[in-house]
């Protein structure tokens, strides 16, 4: 598991490989992620969006940007912690994302980014 602190928001992210599969005649790896999001601060925030870059060795890094994630926008109190998983396909064996989180502070009204880690998507067999 990786870690990263900003602004006094922590965020942990772990990787699980899910297999391989053929899709269209192309190979597909699929990826499970499990990110949690900790107010280490003493104000109350709320992630409102997400922006990734993804790599792939084979392909031009692609963007994403949404509201909130995983169709919430979870609202953390000074200590609480948000947990969620999703996903991720790539075509490489070998890839990773990293990002930021949008986030409101209510105490100021004042929106701030947190950074993502950047974390590996590896197909294990590959690093062998």
């Amino acid at each position: 598991m990786i870690h990263q602190v900003t602004k006094g928001i922590k965020i942990s992210v772990e990787v699980k490989f899910e297999g391989t599969f053929t899709r269209k005649s192309f190979q597909q790896h699929a990826f499970t992620y499990y990110i949690s999001i900790e107010n280490q601060g003493k104000d109350t925030i709320q992630l409102v969006s997400r922006h990734w870059k993804i790599l792939e060795s084979t392909n031009r890094p692609h963007y994403l940007k949404g509201n909130g994630v995983v169709g919430v926008k979870p609202i953390l109190k000074s200590g609480e912690i948000y947990s969620y998983k999703s996903g991720c396909l790539i075509n490489s064996t070998v890839g990773s994302m990293s990002g930021k989180y949008t986030m409101i502070n209510f105490t100021n009204a004042q929106k701030f980014s947190v950074e993502v880690p950047n974390f590996k998507l590896s197909v294990p067999y590959i690093l062998n």
